[in-house]
């Protein structure tokens, strides 16, 4: 049955993974068949960013959920397992809330563009696609996004 619990939490919290992208190649289906202006430049300069998704708090509370468990089943009886499974929640939250912070951080791209027009313009987005200053890069934008794509 414990088994059974800790499977459930784990499994919870896998499914409330951050999906969110924020990279030049990645459309969500509302993005789709919409028209984008489009303009031309050269890339000006590249600078390497942190991109933070931000925390829901289910890392920390799924972590002291099972550390809790853990701590508590297997540690003592009565009163100490009672102080096993605080001590447990304690250090499992904190464990649980550093792999979420982890998780939701990537590797983002500041990308400053000078355009045909002599216009500039810096858009960040994921790192997953490479830039060199010089290249020849189109800035798509719809109004509220705008991308860096060659």
């Amino acid at each position: 049955m414990k088994r059974l619990i800790i499977l459930l939490a784990v499994a919870s919290l896998s499914a409330c993974a951050v999906t969110s992208h924020n990279s030049g190649s990645v459309y969500n289906s509302r993005q789709t068949q919409n028209e984008q202006s489009v303009r031309m430049g050269y890339v000006e300069s590249i600078r390497d960013v942190t991109i933070d998704r931000g925390q829901s708090g289910v890392g920390t509370a799924a972590g002291a959920a099972l550390g809790g468990i853990a701590a508590g089943s297997s540690i003592g009886k009565g009163n100490g397992a009672l102080a096993a499974g605080i001590v447990g929640a304690i250090a499992g939250g904190m464990i649980g809330q550093n792999v979420e912070k982890n998780a939701t951080q990537v590797r983002g791209l500041e990308i400053t563009v000078k355009l045909d027009n002599g216009e500039l313009r810096a858009i960040t987005q994921d790192a997953d696609e490479l830039f060199r200053a010089g290249d020849r890069v189109r800035l798509l934008s719809n109004g509220r996004t705008t991308r860096v794509t060659h």
